[in-house]
Parts: C-alpha cells; sequence; structure tokens
C-alpha cells in the first residue's frame, strides 16, 4: 500500500501538520499523523487535486477561438481537447466541469481519457442557448418552453453530468449582449425542473443582473460570473447579491489568468473595475462561491489556468483559506461529487497535488506544483 509523506496537509477544509496518507486501488485508505511513508515528499503542502468549476476543452485559448473552433472537424478538436486536458493535468486540477463543448466532444473525451492522461470531467455538452443567441454555434440552441425542455432531457438521455443555460447574452457571440436576457422566467424554470426531475444540477451563465436574479429566482444549482454587467459597466446590486447570500445557490465566479499582450475587449476593459467591485461585494455578502476558470476563451485563460485564480481573489481581500476551499470542498460540494474529491480522507478518490510551502501564508504555492496523483498515480 504506497504511503506518501507531506510537511503539511491540506484536507479541504483545514491546514493540518505532517501527515502521511496511504493510497490503495486509487483510493485513500487512511490517514495518518505518523508512520512509514513509501515517498517522502518533504516540504510541501498536500492538498486534493483542484478542481475548475467553469472551463471550455473545446476553445484553444487563441486570439479567436471561435474561428479556430469552425474550420476543425470533431476529431481535429478531440485531439485538441485531448492535449487541453493533459496541461489541466499537469497544473495540479484533477477534476473540471467543462460547460459547453461542440457535439458534445467532451463527453466523449471523458469516457476515452485513462486516468494518467487528464482531469476527471464533468460535461454539459452545448450549452442551452436561444436562436442565434450566446454559443449558437456549439449547436445548442433551443426556444420557448417545449424547445428547452426537449432539450434538457438530450443531455439526460446523452449522460451528460450538468445542464449549462445562456440566461444573458455574452461576448464571443456577436448579436448577443451580455448586459440583456436571452430568456424569460418561464422558459428558465421548465429547464431547471427538467434537470432536476433527470437528477441533474443545471448552471447559469448570468452577467446582467436581471438575468442572475432570473437564475436565483428559477432554481439553477450555480450561477457562473455573476458579474452584473451593464451596458457600459459593472454595478453590483446589493438586493441581489443579499438573496444570492440567503440562497442555496453557489456562485462560479470567474477568477485567474496568465499575464499576455493581447489586451482584453474594450467592452471588457471598461468594465473592469466594476467587475472587481462585484467581486468584493459577493465576498463581503458572505455569498458560496467557487472559481471557474472560464479556461480556453482567450490568451489570458490557457488551460490549466484555475491555479491563478486564488491569487487574484485574495489580492481582492478574499481570505486564503476560502479560497483553497473554493478550489477544492466547496467545488466538489458545487459539481456534485463531494461524496468521493475535494477533501483528503478515507474512501475519497486519491487525487492530490502537492505545492511547494504554505499555501495559506503564500497562496501562488498554487503555482508551483511538485507533484500530482491521479486516482494514485503519479502523473508529475
Amino acid at each position: 500500500m504506497p504511503a506518501i509523506r507531506a510537511r503539511r496537509l491540506f484536507d479541504g477544509r483545514e491546514l493540518l501538520g505532517e501527515r502521511v496518507v496511504h493510497v490503495e486501488d486509487g483510493r485513500i485508505a487512511a490517514v495518518a499523523d505518523r508512520g512509514v511513508a513509501d515517498l517522502d515528499l518533504g516540504d510541501v503542502t498536500l492538498l486534493p487535486g483542484l478542481i475548475d468549476c467553469h472551463v471550455h476543452l473545446v476553445f484553444d485559448a487563441g486570439v479567436d477561438p471561435v474561428a479556430g473552433l469552425a474550420g476543425a472537424t470533431d476529431e481535429e478538436l478531440l485531439d485538441r481537447m485531448r492535449d487541453a486536458a493533459a496541461a489541466t493535468l499537469a497544473a495540479g486540477v484533477t477534476t473540471v466541469r467543462d460547460l459547453g463543448d461542440r457535439n458534445f466532444l467532451a463527453l466523449r473525451l471523458a469516457r476515452k481519457l485513462s486516468v494518467t492522461e487528464g482531469p476527471e470531467i464533468l460535461a454539459a455538452g452545448p450549452p442551452i442557448t436561444t436562436t442565434k443567441g450566446h454559443c449558437w454555434f456549439l449547436g445548442g440552441e433551443a426556444d420557448g418552453v417545449d424547445g428547452v425542455r426537449a432539450a434538457v432531457r438530450e443531455r439526460a438521455r446523452r449522460g451528460t453530468h450538468v445542464v449549462k443555460m445562456m440566461v444573458t447574452g455574452g461576448e464571443m457571440t456577436p448579436g448577443t449582449h451580455s448586459h440583456l436576457r436571452q430568456y424569460g422566467l418561464a422558459e428558465l424554470r421548465a429547464a431547471v425542473e427538467e434537470a432536476h426531475a433527470h437528477g441533474l444540477p443545471i448552471a447559469a451563465h448570468a452577467h446582467a443582473g436581471a438575468g442572475i436574479a432570473d437564475a436565483l429566482a428559477a432554481g439553477f444549482d450555480t450561477i457562473e460570473h455573476c458579474s452584473f454587467l451593464t451596458e457600459d459597466s459593472a454595478e453590483p446590486d446589493p438586493a441581489i447579491i443579499a438573496r444570492l447570500a440567503a440562497s442555496d445557490v453557489i456562485v462560479s465566479v470567474t477568477a485567474g489568468m496568465v499575464p499576455s499582450d493581447q489586451p482584453p475587449p474594450p467592452g471588457i476593459a471598461r468594465r473592469i473595475p466594476g467587475i472587481l467591485q462585484s467581486l468584493r461585494a459577493l465576498y463581503a455578502a458572505g455569498v458560496p462561491f467557487v472559481i471557474g476558470s472560464d479556461a480556453g476563451i482567450g490568451p489570458i485563460k490557457p488551460h490549466g489556468v484555475l491555479p491563478h485564480g486564488p491569487a487574484m481573489l485574495v489580492g481582492l481581500g478574499y481570505a486564503p483559506l476560502d479560497t483553497l476551499r473554493a478550489v477544492t470542498s466547496q467545488a466538489a460540494r458545487a459539481c456534485r461529487v463531494a461524496d468521493r474529491k475535494g477533501s483528503i480522507m478515507a474512501g475519497f478518490d486519491a487525487d492530490l497535488l502537492a505545492v511547494e510551502g504554505d499555501p495559506l501564508a503564500d497562496v501562488t504555492a498554487l503555482l508551483r506544483p511538485v507533484a500530482v496523483f491521479r486516482m494514485g498515480r503519479r502523473v508529475r
């Protein structure tokens, strides 16, 4: 039975002292505070493998990911997605929730990948959107109550792990607008009802305050972005934020980027101060949150970018402990895998990340992985 020793252990909730983690058949068999270890990693912190709650493996993180998608066959895209999955795993991200692909390719990839080739993929398939709505080119167009119900049923039939719905428009689709709603409340409630009837969680892409309020009223399980975008800025709404804090919904905040010579689109650049204000307001109100990187959508969002997210939020005033929980145990809860991922405890999958030093003292330690294990097998 392999045993791994680390100077510190973050179990998904708290930072502990030296521990020895025993692994058997891909799962954690025991966690002990002493004992003989087969592998002593030294002065590191051992954490649960990170969980990215919002990625797009089908996008190539290029300057124009939509154009890169349009000219590729499904088989070519699967090859790219396999590379994206490998890069993600190498960064210490052992589980991802893919919230938008073409032709259910992420679901196909999830079934093909071995545990050493990439993270576990929880796939949504093409996001449900209006005709010519945000990301319509991925193939998820559906209109009206009957249309969205049928779209949800198709995803359930295909075996997706989650449903994604575009409540508002977005920035990468000409003709749609992030500050405007795409669906009425009747369609949103129908989608939620149908998803829950099939035992599936449902995630809302929602930027505008009105869209966020509708997603909350309709009963979505997670709200992605939640940036309170207006036509020219971003303005957090205290009343909506208070309702979020009082609800069971989990907000998936978009955080994590790498330096790039490519400037953000002008529409986003002028809204950045307001977006940061919204992130601060959500945290100050105690809204439960996880981190979704949105990896793949541009040069600042390469696959594997999630470890940059906690540092970004700590820079905005978030406590390091809360950001670590947001990419481990809280993320596992949001993704409905908290019975086997996001914590280091007996019976859980042996998805593990070792980083230099103490991430509570310096959260950028997540950017310095020493070892990565997927189902007990060392992949880095």
